[in-house]
């Protein structure tokens, strides 16, 4: 038995999910399961669970019955043995395995109507262009979820190992039924030459003459910077159960979200004051800006239409990590419901994240300075083209960050010689090499966080800042205020960014007081924002309304976990957060869940060609009055002296 209800499913344990239904519910080889994961006790329980208490283990598992065209939800009792629950979802589409993709790209390559038309480009080896699997969007009537769809565009390689984006099949879409495996369709709208130079990013290719840009040598190595940790890491891992300086946690994992964090609490002077039941993210959704054919209908949810979890990356040490580190695995499963481990899929090391507070005396010269340092947890998903780096960073002063990281290559198009005149742009993207183009883009994340300021019932406030009207409370006209509006029900849930008034979200709580006699609370201090540009009647909009705010506030319901709701796959409308709302549920004194919306505007630059340099996005959970004064008052003064790293020159 695990030692705590909320460690994710160990690999023996996904197994005996998939025997357990296949044994009392008799599935046939036709049966695909798409995610196993913990089924995860209710909060109450995990929450009045001490350690050494039983509890009865549980898997849910999707699965996907192609011959009935048919999806299921299942809930297994590892503890008896025995299939809980077993639910038909009518009209829906779970995300696509990787076995599916895989299958698909054999499956198009043998379809003579695609042979033909990568023929009219010139190319004649079939096995040299790659498919990109696209999940299929909702183009309209047809596209409902009783056949199981995918879009799929080509690339063309020059060379096994070759960069195949620098040469897209542009105009080139082929609609598969991954349930049947029939190629329904293949639409060309027409002949464009594929862009003439290579792509190539890799340190043996330097020097090639066709390549663009050019790079005629790799440039001299620097000298190396060594991190070391000569007592070794101050991480503590007990299974999943990590302690580090006064953070206490359980790092969770699903095919779906990736890394969760659960019940993550502070240590303050010796209480465990909790501040997050369950951090995750709750959707990722790429809406593309280009009007073209090839480009139009490009608008997918990589968690809820693929699943970032089965997608991560085994992570290597001095590469991917540096430092101290300890990894966990990650443990997903194929669509026969055996498990796949991913080997260091998650990686846990602390940092020093410079100067945590500082005072010099100017007087005398007298000085006190602490450093700060985080702890870091992450995750790297490669998604078809793009990678994404998803970075949990706990502070030692009680803050909380997530930092998603983006790179990889960007989705291109291509370009008729002399379509463009020399020193112009494409209308809806960037030229990034001769006939070759990056569409504008966005990257929209829902982050949902499960709140538990000191505890269960907490309260949410608006804070926005003002200036002081001219007059006797502003002689000077200097004089400015924040004003803060208390969000008394989800109807009044659903919120904007706003930088002119420097607008943020206050989470407090409704039970306990700081020494100054307010409510402790957690500040959602907004990073990156982008507007959404896709109009109303959309199919972006329809499929992707999250993106539309900021931030949305609900009383928590264990079943509402995604932002575009549970199946997004070829609806019409989305059925997540935006839905939730208009529920009007109160917010006063409640068990609260705010979704926060990072955006990301993409408009291709030169330098995102052949490999994208990392962009930075995210946000900030920064304590306001849940500590009495600054919690790294405590810390320790840096050892000093000619063995120490702190040199102290008198």
């Amino acid at each position: 038995m695990p030692s705590h209800p909320l460690e994710p499913l160990s690999g023996s344990e996904l197994a005996s999910v998939a025997t357990i239904l296949r044994r009392d519910r008799g599935l046939a080889p036709t049966a695909r399961f798409v995610f196993v994961e913990l089924a995860e006790p209710p909060k109450a329980d995990v929450l009045a669970w001490t350690p050494g208490a039983a509890w009865e283990r549980r898997g849910f598992a999707i699965v996907r019955e192609s011959a009935e065209h048919k999806t299921y939800e299942a809930v297994v009792s590892l503890t008896s043995d025995s299939v809980l629950s077993y639910v038909e979802i009518v009209d829906a589409q779970p995300p696509i395995t990787v076995e599916e993709f895989d299958i698909s790209e054999r499956l198009v390559r043998s379809d003579p109507r695609w042979q033909a038309a990568v023929a009219l480009r010139g190319v004649t080896d079939f096995d040299l262009p790659m498919i990109d699997k696209w999940s299929s969007g909702y183009t309209g009537p047809g596209d409902e979820p009783s056949r199981r769809l995918a879009r799929l565009l080509t690339f063309v390689r020059t060379a096994p190992g070759d960069n195949g984006y620098a040469h897209p099949v542009e105009g080139l879409i082929v609609t598969i039924d991954m349930d049947t495996w029939e190629v329904l369709d293949v639409v060309d709208h027409g002949v464009v030459p594929l862009p003439p130079t290579n792509g190539n990013f890799e340190a043996e290719q330097f020097g090639a003459e066709d390549n663009y840009p050019r790079i005629a040598e790799q440039r001299e190595a620097m000298k190396p910077i060594v991190i070391t940790q000569p007592q070794g890491s101050s991480v503590k891992l007990d299974g999943h159960s990590l302690e580090w300086g006064p953070w206490r946690l359980q790092v969770g994992y699903t095919p779906r979200e990736g890394v969760v964090l659960h019940d993550v609490r502070y240590v303050d002077r010796g209480a465990v004051r909790p501040v997050l039941y369950r951090a995750s993210l709750a959707e990722m959704y790429v809406p593309y800006g280009d009007p073209a054919a090839t480009h139009w209908n490009k608008n997918v949810f990589d968690e809820g239409e693929y699943g970032l979890g089965v997608l991560a990356n085994s992570l290597e040490l001095g590469c991917d990590c540096v430092g101290e580190i300890l990894y966990l695995d990650a443990v997903v499963n194929d669509q026969e419901g055996a498990p796949v481990v991913i080997p260091n899929g998650i990686c846990i090391h602390e940092e020093d994240a410079g100067i945590g507070w500082k005072h010099t005396e100017y007087r005398d010269g007298r000085g006190e300075v602490r450093r700060n340092r985080r702890l870091v947890i992450s995750f790297f998903v490669t998604v078809g083209n793009y990678d994404y780096g998803f970075y949990w960073n706990l502070h030692l002063d009680g803050s909380i960050e997530l930092e998603i990281k983006l790179t990889g290559i960007i989705s291109t198009g291509a370009l008729l010689p002399g379509q463009l005149q020399p020193g112009t742009e494409p209308g809806h993207g960037t030229l990034v090499a001769p006939q070759l183009y990056g569409p504008h883009h966005q990257h929209f994340f829902s982050v949902r966080l499960d709140m538990q300021v000191d505890g269960q019932r907490n309260n949410i406030d608006e804070l926005n800042s003002e200036a002081v009207p001219a007059g006797p409370e502003n002689p000077w006209g200097s004089a400015w205020r924040q004003t803060r509006t208390r969000l008394t029900s989800e109807n009044e849930g659903a919120r904007s960014a706003s930088p002119s008034t420097a607008r943020a979200w206050l989470v407090t709580s409704a039970d306990t007081v700081n020494g100054v006699g307010g409510r402790p609370g957690y500040l959602i201090e907004p990073g990156t924002a982008a507007p959404f540009f896709a109009q109303e009647g959309s199919q972006q909009m329809n499929r992707g309304r999250f993106a539309t705010k900021q931030l949305w506030v609900t009383k928590f319901d264990p079943a509402e976990r995604y932002a575009a709701g549970d199946y997004i796959a070829q609806r019409e409308f989305a059925s997540g957060v935006s839905e939730y709302v208009e529920q009007g549920r109160p917010l006063v004194d409640e068990d609260l869940v705010a979704w926060y919306t990072v955006g990301v505007h993409h408009v291709v630059r030169p330098e995102d060609w052949p490999v994208m340099p990392v962009a930075k996005a995210g946000f900030h959970l920064k304590p306001v009055g849940f500590f009495d004064g600054n919690p790294m008052l405590d810390l320790a003064p840096e050892p000093m002296g000619d063995d120490a790293s702190c040199h102290h020159h008198g």
